[in-house]
C-alpha cells in the first residue's frame, strides 16, 4: 500500500522546506529556469504527469546547509503541481531515478516573506536551494483523487454514526445522568467539598483522555498511561496547571468542570462538536471523534 500522504506536509516541502546545496556543474537547465541533474534514471518506468504525487526520499538543503531530509523513511514528498517551481523537473522524473533540481534563490525569494528564508541568505551571491530526490513510487492523480472521495465517505460515515455510538457507549456503561443542551455528559464520581472552578481561578488537573472504544490518546497519570501503552517519552507526569479562561482547552472540558469544586472526580462524555470536530487531532483522534476524559481536580486556587 502506497503510503499515506499528509498534504500539509507536501505544502511544507513544496514551499517552506527551502533548501540545496550549493551551485555545481554538469546542470542542465529547463524552459523555465529549473536546474537538473540525474545520477539514475530509469526511462521504461512509470512517469510523473501533473497532479501525481511523488513518493520517496528527499533532501533539501540551501547552498551548503541541508534544512531537511527523510532518507530511510520514504514517504510522499512532493506534488507536481504546474504552480510549484519545481513542476518542470518533477514532471521528468521516473519511478527508480535519482535526481537532483534547483532553482535560484533569488528568484525565489521575490514570491516569499522574510521570516521564510534562512538568515545566512544572501541575495544576489548566486545561492541555490536544491532538492536531492529518489523515486520509489508515484499517487497518480486519479488515484488521489480516489483516495480522497473514500476519505471523505468515510468521515460522512464517522459524522453519521457518531450519535449512535455515543448512545452505545452511555447504555453500555449504565450512565444515567442527562446530557446538557450541548450533549456533553457530566458524570460526577467523587463530589470535592474546596473552592470551586470559576474563571481567572488557578486549578491544577490530572486527566486521561480515551476514545469511546477505550483507546487512551493522552494522560498526566504516569500508571494510567502506562496502561493505554501510551509513548510519551520524555512526559513530566504531573497535574496540568492553568488559568480558567486563558487557555485554550476544547468546549467539552471547560464547560465539564465549571463549576466543580476542588478534589472532585469526574468522568465527561464529549461529543466532537465540543472536542476536535472535523479536523481530529494528530495521529490519534481521528475526525468526528467523541472523547472520554477521567477528570481530578486537584487544586483551585
Amino acid at each position: 500500500m502506497k503510503t499515506k500522504m499528509r498534504m500539509a506536509g507536501i505544502m511544507l516541502a513544496a514551499a517552506a522546506l527551502l533548501a540545496a546545496c550549493g551551485s555545481g556543474d554538469n546542470y542542465k537547465t529547463t524552459d523555465g529556469g529549473v536546474l537538473y541533474k540525474f545520477e539514475k534514471q530509469n526511462k521504461d518506468a512509470q512517469q510523473v504527469q501533473e497532479g501525481d504525487v511523488l513518493v520517496g526520499e528527499m533532501t533539501v538543503r540551501f547552498d551548503t546547509v541541508q534544512t531537511f531530509t527523510n532518507v530511510g523513511h520514504a514517504d510522499r514528498i512532493l506534488q507536481a503541481d504546474p504552480n510549484f517551481f519545481l513542476y518542470e523537473g518533477l514532471v521528468m522524473m521516473h519511478v527508480g531515478d535519482k535526481a537532483t533540481l534547483a532553482v535560484e534563490a533569488d528568484s525565489l525569494a521575490k514570491y516569499l516573506q522574510p521570516n521564510q528564508l534562512p538568515p545566512f541568505y544572501k541575495p544576489g551571491t548566486g545561492m541555490k536551494i536544491y532538492y536531492e530526490i529518489s523515486l520509489q513510487d508515484i499517487v497518480t492523480k486519479d488515484e488521489l483523487a480516489e483516495e480522497q472521495a473514500n476519505f471523505f465517505a468515510e468521515m460522512q460515515q464517522r459524522k453519521d454514526s457518531e450519535p449512535d455510538d455515543i448512545a452505545k457507549y452511555i447504555s453500555d456503561n449504565n450512565i444515567k445522568v442527562k446530557p446538557t443542551a450541548d450533549g456533553l455528559y457530566i458524570i460526577v464520581k467523587k463530589k470535592g467539598k474546596g473552592p470551586k472552578v470559576a474563571a481567572g481561578r488557578q486549578v491544577a488537573i490530572n486527566y486521561t483522555g480515551c476514545l469511546l472504544d477505550g483507546t487512551m490518546f493522552d494522560s498526566s497519570v504516569e500508571s494510567d498511561a502506562k496502561r493505554g501503552g501510551l509513548d510519551q517519552p520524555g512526559r513530566t507526569y504531573e497535574p496540568l496547571t492553568y488559568t480558567v479562561g486563558q487557555m485554550s482547552l476544547i468546549r467539552g472540558w471547560e464547560q465539564g468542570i465549571m463549576g466543580q469544586p476542588e478534589g472532585s472526580q469526574l468522568q465527561l462524555v464529549i461529543p466532537s462538536a465540543l472536542g476536535y470536530g472535523s479536523q481530529g487531532a494528530g495521529q490519534l483522534i481521528p475526525p468526528y471523534s467523541p472523547l472520554v476524559f477521567d477528570i481530578e481536580i486537584v487544586s483551585v486556587k
